[in-house]
């Protein structure tokens, strides 16, 4: 969850960054006046010099290392979209209807009923579901956010009991490995008089 966030900012600031950049090469190509952070002087004055590109020429490796560091970041900047791009969430769960052929569940159908079996249990207030991993052997991913008086052991051990139990014998999965993250709700201090 807080990858996602974290990549949908990076990657608006990178677009941004980038969006203003070219906005302003445009500008100044088209006539604009230069602004006071621009590299050069002039509008029509260029990135490298003659004498700017020819200075290293004599050393044998400077070019070689600058266009190993550009592909570098070409090789990162993909990597990272391909991560970005690559679903994490399953979309449907494969399911063994016990006569020997087989049903597509919906992997959202079964997130949404097994939070809201789990917010119906006492001390639950909202609880989220993510199932990632194969269509045929799904994981858990459960957030519970918990009302301030209940025991954190007893709420774990009663959805495991109930509410998982359900959902993984609802779907006829041998073994559905969950991972549970609890917090609490906030709340103001009791006072006590």
């Amino acid at each position: 969850m807080r990858t996602g966030r974290l990549n949908r900012v990076m990657l608006a600031l990178v677009g941004l960054l980038l969006l203003v950049l070219g906005g302003a090469v445009l500008a100044v190509g088209l006539g604009a006046p230069v602004p006071s952070w621009w590299l050069r002087a002039g509008a029509h004055d260029v990135l490298l010099t003659r004498a700017e590109r020819t200075r290293w020429r004599h050393t044998g490796g400077w070019w070689p290392a600058v266009l190993a560091g550009l592909a570098a970041v070409v090789l990162l900047a993909l990597w990272w979209l391909t991560t970005v791009l690559r679903r994490r969430r399953l979309t449907e769960v494969v399911v063994d209807t016990g006569d020997g052929e087989l049903a597509l569940l919906h992997a959202r159908a079964l997130e949404s009923a097994l939070a809201q079996e789990a917010v119906r249990q006492e001390g639950v207030a909202h609880a989220e579901v993510v199932l990632r991993g194969r269509r045929t052997a799904p994981t858990a991913r459960i957030w519970l956010q918990l009302e301030p008086h209940v025991d954190p052991s007893t709420a774990l051990t009663d959805f495991t009991d109930r509410a998982l139990t359900h959902a993984r014998e609802s779907a006829r999965l041998e073994s559905l490995p969950t991972e549970v993250r609890l917090r609490a709700v906030r709340h103001r201090a009791e006072r006590v008089t």
